[in-house]
């Protein structure tokens, strides 16, 4: 990790900060944490497509993989390539801590051979209906757990202001750091090759094609990073996803704007939260595309931020014909937004290659 790397989001006690309201927003339940409208899953159909075939009905011997959110769904077709059938069951967009299986999933699941999805408590009704309807229950990957463990600060899981230790449920995010991606890709290299042992070396091609992708990424980011003034890297965002990102780039979290209970804000808490922007000189506050943005915009207008509806954590850029739309493209479109509205450039990550890397 980076040296001076933000150790723990609770910023109230250990950058003598005062803790930021967690603002509440009721737009309706088309709106969720970090995440977008209820949709459909998609099928690879183009250079950017962030899931690859989901025919799981072909008796081809081709591995069939489920796997949960868009991010990872990007991931592990990137190393997984066309010798798998990959389908991502939570919709581009949908929130994955509330998402609430289709009678479909229970079907896809059952032909399914693996299951490969977060953990850390993330997608929690998926995993139940896992357990009942695999073939084999014993073939549920955790990435979240294999990736990381403890909760020391500096290596391990973090609890924050959104996912307190005492509710037992570390901050899920890993997927938002590059170099978490890259491990995440190798450990689906991993479970691949031990399911699809004859394909192992075709994995192991494409993990490193990703992987240096990956690193060419990583270090884009910290030589733009650079551009962006040191009092200005400091993130208000819309979802408390960014925190492993910032813990490895030395940035300051200072909270994150999220509905939680659907609740209006008080006037009390609209007001604090903009004093909280005015105290902290918070140059732009983040919101999301698919994120409630009037109540933001407001709040960032009355604090005197700048407002940037387009950050994602969990929906690739375009539709599936795009070539953005991949974890590379995400994470590319993000930094883009991110830098140049803290007063820096994204030169370096404009560079990065967004499409797909793995070979037919």
């Amino acid at each position: 990790m980076v040296p001076g790397g933000v150790m723990r989001l609770s910023f109230a006690v250990l950058h003598g900060l005062p803790r930021l309201l967690l603002l509440t927003t009721a737009l309706g339940v088309a709106f969720l944490t970090g995440c977008g409208e209820q949709g459909t899953s998609s099928e690879a159909v183009g250079p950017g497509a962030s899931s690859a075939s989901s025919d799981f009905k072909r008796d081809d011997g081709k591995l069939n993989v489920a796997t949960t959110i868009a991010p990872l769904t990007s991931i592990i077709l990137n190393v997984g390539g066309s010798r798998i059938h990959l389908r991502g069951l939570i919709p581009d967009g949908v929130d994955s801590h509330t998402y609430e299986p289709r009678p479909s999933d229970a079907e896809i699941l059952s032909r399914a051979d693996l299951l490969i999805m977060n953990g850390a408590h993330l997608e929690g009704t998926t995993e139940a209906l896992a357990k009942t309807n695999l073939k084999d229950p014993k073939k549920i990957y955790r990435l979240a757990e294999a990736t990381l463990s403890g909760d020391d600060p500096e290596t391990g899981f973090l609890y924050d202001f959104s996912f307190p230790k005492e509710g037992g449920a570390p901050n899920p995010h890993l997927w938002m750091d590059p170099l978490y991606a890259m491990k995440y890709a190798d450990l689906t290299r991993q479970w691949l090759s031990e399911n699809d042992p004859k394909n192992a070396d075709y994995y192991r091609a494409n993990y490193e094609k990703f992987a240096a992708v990956l690193r060419q990424l990583d270090e884009a980011i910290r030589k733009d990073q650079l551009t962006v003034p040191t009092a200005n890297r400091k993130l208000l965002t819309y979802h408390d996803s960014w925190a492993y990102w910032a813990r490895e780039y030395g940035w300051t979290v200072i909270g994150a704007v999220q509905p939680s209970d659907f609740s209006e804000p008080s006037a009390k808490e609209v007001a604090d939260l903009i004093g909280q922007i005015k105290r902290e000189r918070v140059p732009a506050v983040f919101g999301s595309e698919v994120f409630p943005s009037k109540t933001l915009q407001a709040i960032a207008k009355e604090g005197g931020a700048t407002f940037e509806d387009q950050l994602s954590d969990d929906a690739p850029p375009g539709d599936v014909r795009d070539v953005r739309h991949t974890y590379l493209g995400m994470l590319v479109e993000d930094m883009q937004i991110m830098f140049k509205r803290l007063g820096g450039s994204a030169i370096e990550v404009s560079k990065v290659p967004v499409a797909n890397t793995a070979t037919d």
